[in-house]
């Protein structure tokens, strides 16, 4: 996936303005149904939000700048989205947390073939129950849709690219 990413980052010039201003539109809205989702902890409804052969990786910037595969979480298609969203919310033993998504700097990158290429900040702030809240990270994300039939966008791919290269001992959710 990667490849295909990398052809079409500095495309966003041959994307019309008008499709540009579409597809922003529909950008901000999707951003703004999969913070909401994360953030009332429906990680099985997350699930949705990808193609069948999505591929999902929560990197550090340093091994992704470095083309270093290693993640926190790597997920290669939706069986595989889905036993990660099963575990969290009924096998894995954490402790009661909120999570808190801020999402901004939404730009679109290029649409060659149907691929719809994009990127944006994130901030995610955690709470836990008996504890200030936190910042857990800030990154972004790197991502190629497909648009469905009905115009609704699908993650095909999604790169979590975070900042710092210390991390929390666990890191439950999905970014």
């Amino acid at each position: 996936m990667e490849r295909a990413t990398n052809s079409l980052v500095n495309t966003a010039q041959a994307v019309p303005l008008a499709r540009r201003q579409e597809l922003s539109l529909l950008l901000h809205e999707f951003h703004c149904d999969y913070a909401r989702t994360l953030d009332s902890g429906d990680v099985e409804a997350w699930v949705n939000f990808f193609t069948d052969d999505a591929f999902y990786r929560v990197i550090a910037r340093d091994n992704a700048e470095a083309g270093l595969p290693l993640g926190l979480m790597l997920c290669d298609g939706k069986g595989m989205l889905k036993d990660r969203a099963y575990a969290i919310q009924h096998t894995e033993m954490y402790a009661p947390r909120y999570v808190h998504h801020q999402i901004s700097m939404v730009r679109v990158l290029g649409e060659v073939d149907g691929l719809i290429t994009a990127e944006a900040s994130y901030v995610l702030h955690e709470t836990l129950v008996d504890r200030p809240t936190y910042l857990l990270q800030v990154g972004r994300y790197k991502d190629v849709f497909v648009q469905d039939a009905d115009g609704t966008l699908l993650l095909k791919s999604r790169d979590c690219i975070f900042d710092s290269v210390v991390v929390p001992n666990c890191v439950v959710y999905p970014v």
